[in-house]
Parts: C-alpha cells; sequence; structure tokens
C-alpha cells in the first residue's frame, strides 16, 4: 500500500518541530594545539607567559647605550670598546657600561645596560673595539618583554575557528592543549537497490552513488565528521539494521533515498518505528519535498530524498545548521550577494524553492543565470553552479532583472575566461588546446545564442558562441543589430552541420520535417533562444504554410514539441535512449553516439566579443586558437565540424 506524505509543513514549522523534540548539546574536549587548525575554541584562552620572555635584539649588531651613539657621524664615528659576544638561546652576565658595546645575535637576550643595538651595517670592527656611523634612538632593533603579549591577557576569544595564526600565538605563550568543541559525528547511510559505488562496474538500471559523498564531504565542510555505515539495499531489517548502527556510533544519523511515496519508499515506516519516531514528513520545498525527519534516543535522524540537488537542499536548509551548532560554529550560511534575474524564474506556489544560479559580473553589477529544467535529479545543478536563490512559497514567478540575494557556496571567484551561449563541442577543443598552453580557469554557461548575445551586451561575457540565423539566409550578424548590441565585433568561427537525429538504421523511416507530424514519432525539442530551436521552427513554419495551417496547430500535433533539451547532446542521448525517435543536432553528437544522421544545413558558429575584451589576454588566446593549425587539426577529427575560409575574419556591427 502506498503511503500518501503527512501534512506538508513549512521549513521554519520543520526546525520547530525539531526542537521541540531535541535540544542540541555541544561537548567540549581538550587538544594538542598541533591538531586543533579549523576547530572552534570552546573557552576564552589566556597567555601564561610574556611574549617576548625577555627583552631581545631584532637585528644583528652591537647592543649599546643609546647616549653613547648620539654624537655619531658618518665622517666622525664613535668608538666603542667591545665587551663580548651574546648568542641566541643563551643567558648573557654580560653588563655594557658607558663607552661599551657587545656583540650580539637576532633574537639574542639584550645584556644588562644596554639599551638599543646598532645594525651591523652601520659599524666597523677594529680589534677590541666597535666604530658607530650611525646613532640609535632608546629601544631602536629591541623587543621588551611583553610588548608583543603580556601574561594574563586574552589572546584567543571562545567560538574562535582556529588558523594557524591563533596556534602560533598559542605555542608562544607556551600553551600546548586547548579546549574546543566536539565534532559531531554524522553517520551517513545511502539507500536503493539501483545504487553501486564508484569505481565499480555499473550494470544495466544501475547509478554510481552520489549522495554518500557529497554528504560526507558536506558534512566536514560544515564542521562535523563523517561516518559512512555503506549502502543499504530496500529492505526494511537492512535499513533498521543500520540506522541502529548509526545511533550507537553517532550524534546525527542520515539517509538518502526511500522518502517519497513509492511503493520501494519505506523510510517513514521505519523511521516510525522508532521512539519518538517520525515528527515531520513532507517539507513545502523545491526540490527536497519528501524528507523525513525522525528522533531516537534524542538523537535526529533525517531522511534526504534521493535526487541528489533535493537532498542538498534540505542538507543545506536544515542539516548544515545543526552540525555547525553543536561545532560551536556561529557562521550563519555563506556569503551572500545581491544580483540581477538574467532570466524568467517560475516557481511551485506553496513551496520554498532553491534555485541553482551561475553568477557572473557585469557593467551593471551581478547577474544570476538560473539552471533551467528539472534539476532535483541533477549533480551539475549544484556542482557546477555558484550558489542559489531563495523563492518563498508565495512567489510563482520571478521576472528577468529582478533583484535577488544569491547565497554563494563557496567564495566567488571569478574566471578568466567567461563564456555565454550556444553549447558546442568545437568551443571545449577550443578550451582545450589552450589549458595545454597554460594554466586558466574558464566558465561555459550554455544558454543559448539569444541569451549569449544579451549577456555579452550587458559586459556579463568576454565572449559568446551564437549560431542564429535570420530570415534573410544570413547567420548572427543580422539578429546581432536587432538586439542593438554596439560595444562588440562578431568574429567568425566554423561550421557545423545540422541536421536531424535519428536511431541507428533508422527504424521510424523518417526523412524529414513531416514525419514529426505521424502519430508513431515522438520528437525532443532544443531550448527556446538556442540557434538549434530557431533553425528548427523555421523548418516548422515553412511546413505549416505548406500544409495551410497556423504554427500553433502544426506543433501542436507534433509529439514532444514542449519537451526541451538544453545541449546536442542531451538530444542524442534522449534518441539513442529511446526516449524521443528524432531530434535536431550536430552531426558530431550524432555520430558519437552511433546514430543516424539527416543533413540539413550547414550553419555558421560564430564567436561575439567585446569591443573592450578583444586586447584582454586571455581572449585574445582564444582567438589565435581559434585560427591555428592545431584547432583546424583536431576539428577536422570530429564528424559534422570543420574551419573554413572566413574562420577568424573580424566583422564590425
Amino acid at each position: 500500500m502506498r503511503k500518501i506524505f503527512r501534512d506538508i509543513v513549512t521549513v521554519n514549522e520543520a526546525i520547530d518541530r525539531l526542537y521541540s523534540f531535541y535540544t542540541p548539546k555541544k561537548q567540549v574536549k581538550e587538544v594538542e594545539i598541533r591538531y586543533a587548525v579549523g576547530r572552534i575554541v570552546a573557552e576564552d584562552v589566556y597567555a601564561k607567559s610574556d611574549v617576548p620572555p625577555f627583552d631581545r635584539a631584532t637585528m644583528d649588531g652591537y647592543a649599546v647605550r643609546a647616549e653613547d651613539t648620539f654624537q655619531a657621524e658618518e665622517d666622525n664615528p664613535v668608538r666603542l670598546k667591545i665587551v663580548g659576544v651574546v648568542e641566541a638561546g643563551e643567558r648573557s652576565e654580560l653588563e655594557v657600561k658607558e663607552g661599551e658595546a657587545a656583540e650580539i645575535a637576532t633574537g639574542a637576550m639584550m645584556p644588562k645596560g644596554a639599551n638599543a643595538v646598532v645594525m651591523v651595517e652601520y659599524t666597523k670592527r677594529s680589534g677590541d673595539y666597535v666604530e658607530v656611523f650611525r646613532p640609535v634612538s632608546p629601544g631602536e632593533n629591541v623587543m621588551f618583554a611583553g610588548s608583543d603579549v603580556m601574561v594574563g591577557e586574552l589572546i584567543v576569544r571562545e567560538g574562535t575557528r582556529l588558523t594557524h595564526r591563533e596556534i602560533g600565538v598559542m605555542a608562544a605563550c607556551g600553551i600546548s592543549r586547548v579546549k574546543v568543541y566536539r565534532k559531531p559525528i554524522v553517520a551517513v547511510i545511502s539507500t536503493g537497490n539501483e545504487l553501486v559505488s564508484p569505481g565499480e562496474e555499473l550494470g544495466e538500471a544501475k547509478i554510481y552513488d552520489v549522495n554518500s559523498y557529497t554528504i560526507s564531504s558536506a558534512i566536514v565542510e560544515n564542521g562535523g565528521e563523517a561516518v559512512f555505515l555503506g549502502i543499504a539495499r530496500d529492505r526494511e531489517e537492512e535499513m533498521r539494521s543500520l540506522i541502529e548502527e548509526g545511533l550507537k556510533r553517532a550524534d546525527i544519523v542520515i539517509t538518502s533515498g526511500s522518502t517519497s511515496a513509492g511503493a520501494g519508499d519505506v523510510m517513514y515506516r521505519i523511521l516510525d518505528g522508532f521512539s519518538p519516531g517520525v515528527i515531520v514528513h513532507g517539507i513545502a520545498i523545491k526540490p527536497g519535498k519528501p524528507a523525513v525527519i525522525a528522533v531516537c534516543n534524542e538523537k535526529p535522524i533525517f531522511g534526504l530524498p534521493g535526487y541528489p540537488t533535493s537532498a542538498m537542499t534540505v542538507f543545506e536548509l536544515l542539516v548544515a545548521p545543526l552540525i555547525k551548532e553543536l561545532a560551536g560554529i556561529r557562521e550563519v550560511g555563506g556569503e551572500r550577494i545581491r544580483a540581477r534575474l538574467a532570466v524568467k524564474a517560475f516557481s511551485a506556489e506553496g513551496r520554498r524553492e532553491l534555485l541553482p544560479v551561475n553568477v557572473v559580473a557585469g557593467s551593471e553589477g551581478y547577474s544570476a543565470y538560473p539552471v533551467s529544467g528539472s534539476y532535483s535529479g541533477a549533480v551539475t545543478a549544484f556542482a557546477f553552479t555558484d550558489g542559489f536563490i531563495e523563492i518563498p512559497e508565495n512567489i510563482v514567478m520571478l521576472n528577468e532583472g529582478s533583484e535577488v540575494d544569491v547565497r554563494l557556496y563557496s567564495k566567488l571567484r571569478p574566471a578568466d575566461l567567461m563564456i555565454i551561449g550556444s553549447h558546442c563541442i568545437g568551443v571545449e577543443i577550443l578550451l582545450s588546446i589552450m589549458r595545454g598552453r597554460r594554466p586558466f580557469t574558464a566558465k561555459v554557461i550554455n544558454v543559448g545564442s539569444t541569451s549569449g548575445i544579451l549577456a555579452v551586451k550587458r559586459g556579463e561575457a568576454d565572449l559568446a558562441g551564437t549560431h542564429l540565423l535570420d530570415e534573410s539566409g544570413v547567420y548572427n550578424e543580422p539578429v546581432i543589430r536587432k538586439y542593438g548590441v554596439r560595444d562588440a565585433v562578431l568574429v567568425k568561427g566554423y561550421l557545423r552541420e545540422q541536421g536531424l537525429i535519428v536511431a541507428r538504421e533508422n527504424p521510424k523511416g523518417i526523412g524529414g520535417f513531416e514525419d514529426l507530424l505521424r502519430e508513431d514519432v515522438s520528437f525532443i525539442n532544443r531550448n527556446r533562444g538556442s540557434g538549434t530551436r530557431i533553425l528548427t521552427d523555421m523548418y516548422l513554419k515553412d511546413l505549416a504554410e505548406r500544409e495551410g495551417v497556423s504554427f500553433e496547430e502544426l506543433v501542436g500535433k507534433i509529439k514532444g514539441y514542449t519537451i526541451e533539451a538544453k545541449t546536442h547532446t542531451s538530444v542524442a542521448v534522449a534518441v539513442a535512449s529511446g526516449k524521443a525517435d528524432v531530434g535536431v543536432g550536430i552531426k558530431t553528437v550524432a555520430s558519437q553516439y552511433g546514430l543516424d544522421f539527416i543533413p540539413l544545413k550547414s550553419e555558421e558558429y560564430d564567436f561575439l566579443v567585446r569591443k573592450d575584451r578583444m586586447n584582454k589576454g586571455i581572449v585574445k588566446e582564444f582567438l589565435n586558437t581559434l585560427t591555428s593549425d592545431e584547432f583546424a587539426e583536431k576539428l577536422e577529427k570530429i564528424d559534422g565540424l570543420r574551419v573554413y575560409e572566413r574562420t577568424g575574419e573580424i566583422v564590425e556591427l
């Protein structure tokens, strides 16, 4: 019997319920400072000795009475008698009196009577005497006892995350051990018959276990200690056994998978067998709705959904703050920045959504590019994005240009080269050649040609890949001018062969766009704004005209027209896996997946480059690589791509 969700609660209600059954208790342990880096100090630390513990010289030279040098001049040096040598680490019984000096090493204890050090560079030794060519003032080149840290002084406050700096100060004060908050131990369990550990052979209908690695890493990043207990298959006794082990060994237990309402999802039933058991099943959040929270033996158990992004969304909102609290970490979430949405974003009403975004800097500040489509199961949604925005439960749409707060996963580091636009394997070949010459960072955001053009216009991208066909039959130039792009040039790229991608040996006998109207043919489309989508719609408009129907009526008859893929590779995978019979894409990916290809048109894939970036070193290197023999040779090996006589030509707009 399938289990429907219990009452769906908001994130805040889920937190309130958790803390009504569970009270976090921080624990303290004492560790050697050698192993304390990154730990949180549990109590104020006070100096046990002065730093330095004695007056010491900060330069090699001669310890003197400063007043004996006041008359020293370069052409009339002061002559002082040397009464001995003071080495670092030894206690000297010497006393410097009027007209005397002692040779001294850096770090050595100042002898009695001396109150300054003359640097050796300003002296000249002659037998038992030294000539001083420059006067010194009292205290010059001397660090006095306690001048850095005085005994009893507060040197590290409770709640401080220890770095090499604080540890160095404690070592200087003779402190060898420090009390820190104990890292909470978090048990991690993955569930599912379909899971295989990375490194093992991936059988049919199996997937690699992603969650145990991401969750365990996130636990460590948030101040905890992760203990992976293994993968539990979809058997209640196996899951229960691992959860019971986790309750014995850890402060928190996290499972992933088996939380939704499917027949095989039994986590809620297992957790409800504990006492007090399940306190939350279903949270008004996207992604992450099926999450379960339970309590047993005064320890929380979090049942996270199986999809990676769903699991990490719940972790970020509910689990990470708890781990930080137990570890004594007072940092609240990641760094936040204000950005402008680059495109519209839609959300489900009644559910708070955490939407992954890429952040780019432009002439008007930061812009956020949301991850498009369904992303709860996408690993890249959090692996290759900069952060996320929260969309409240009562918001169903955020308009393009809306101001949003972006919570960053880590410190935002601008890439050396920012490319926004249409997806193409040729770009990756270019970057691969460049990386072989020197290290650099590049960020490629595949959002389609149109969005790439607008990104260049706003100054967010150094360059954009584009292949937009105008009604005049000319690629890119007329379309770019229509968008009012002024401060950029078009650099001609290379040719790509576009066509219909079908299964090997074309079992459905598809010959052209007219076959998309057949009931036995399913289509996979490209995302709106992409050059391939525009090319597709141009062919379909011609077909609609020949059929004597409207464009809207025609596409309404195409099974799968509204299903969008954001890359050529996604189209090929959909056809190869049988999810679609046909899609429009480049010959390259058809060949890679062993699919048949029906040519339509050789298109021009070009690069729109901002004028103010043309002299940027990495951009110049990109354009030089574009016209290189090495790139031409590598491109020729890719079926359906080739350079031509216009490659590298600069077109003023």
